[in-house]
């Protein structure tokens, strides 16, 4: 957005912003132009002599084809779902930095986007399941009698987690959630929702992000959590977990035990999904309940999406630029966390090893 250009321009940098760029957010090209940057025409002319290229999603193959070789990529790429794009990527030397890898500690806060569109993920997907969902959300007390406020369980208590529960609660929903993370407990709490307790160990991961679970955790976890999705009208399922393919957890015939009319928001969707039958932007009815495989969900919300994002791209790329000039300091630990391709090399460990499995 055009207040993050000007700090961008303050630190010495040039900006260059695509014509129409901000068109969908509200922000005109004369916004940007007062800011400092310089329009160009078309992708070709935006890019070409760039250092860096600050993107929202992951590039299709033809922006990665004009992509200058030895240039740096800022995106969310979500590395683990976008494996032909991190090799691609790689082959055309783009040096490539993934904002939903940023480790979780307060020097990068100011940065974290996961976060900043997770908070709109969770709350445009409870307004959605509203909006789907063929019953009321709130109790009403009527002359023709009482009408029960809907049940909604949200899995993963993150960042949208939470701001589901929170909106759900506002609009009156009886809201239970659960989390790998016994953490996240007070949080839920405090929200006004019941935390579910599950007899399972613990899967606290590194950076306030939940860890990767056996598939024997899984199971486990899926045969106690199934009676909870059978008395749901809505499951809002988040978890996710960084560079990695987001864990199953709401199964098939969960979904045949659900009440007619119930609806799945899976957030997770672009990342593999929670719900077996998620489909990545698809809504899919199976029996009488429909699971809407949420895509990119922030862009419905694109005035405040972008001004969260556009913060968390600036004080980014502030910690890159030394004197106007991009010197990436790869021993902080915020660069080389997200660093995901470096001089032709993938060195995200996690994205190194889906690759090397999906080329055996």
């Amino acid at each position: 957005m055009p207040d993050a250009v000007k700090k961008v321009v303050s630190s010495g940098a040039e900006v260059a912003v695509q014509q129409g760029a901000g068109a969908e957010a509200y922000f005109s090209d004369a916004d940007y132009r007062e800011s400092g940057a310089l329009i160009t025409a078309d992708l070709a002319s935006t890019v070409e002599g760039a250092g860096a290229i600050a993107k929202v999603q992951p590039p299709t193959s033809d922006e990665v084809a004009a992509l200058p070789a030895g240039a740096t990529l800022i995106s969310l790429l979500q590395p683990a779902s976008h494996l032909e794009v991190v090799k691609a990527l790689a082959d055309r030397g783009v040096d490539t930095f993934s904002l939903d890898l940023l480790p979780r500690i307060s020097r990068a806060q100011s940065m974290d986007a996961l976060s900043s569109q997770a908070t709109v993920q969770g709350y445009k997907a409870a307004i959605m399941a509203a909006d789907m969902l063929p019953r009321f959300f709130p109790m009403f007390m009527t002359a023709a009698g009482t009408i029960p406020p809907a049940k909604v369980l949200v899995l993963g208590a993150g960042v949208a987690g939470l701001q589901a529960i929170a909106t759900a609660r506002r609009l009156g929903a009886v809201v239970k959630a659960y989390d790998v993370r016994t953490a996240s407990r007070q949080e839920v709490e405090s929200l006004g929702a019941t935390f579910i307790e599950l007899d399972l160990e613990a899967q606290e991961g590194s950076g306030g992000y939940a860890g990767a679970q056996t598939e024997e955790f899984l199971a486990a976890q899926r045969d106690l959590i199934g009676s909870h999705v059978a008395v749901s009208d809505v499951v809002i399922t988040t978890a996710a977990i960084p560079g990695r393919r987001a864990p199953m957890l709401v199964t098939t015939q969960m979904v045949e035990s659900m009440p007619n009319g119930s609806v799945i928001i899976d957030i997770a969707a672009e990342s593999g999904g929670n719900c077996e039958l998620s489909q990545a932007g698809k809504d899919v009815v199976h029996g009488h309940v429909t699971i809407r495989g949420a895509q990119d969900l922030a862009s419905s919300m694109p005035t405040h999406a972008s001004s969260l994002y556009a913060r968390n791209i600036s004080a980014y790329f502030a910690t890159m630029l030394r004197d106007g000039e991009l010197a990436p300091d790869f021993d902080d630990e915020i660069i080389s966390a997200t660093c995901v391709v470096r001089s032709g090399q993938v060195v995200h460990s996690a994205t190194r090893e889906l690759l090397k499995e999906n080329e055996a």
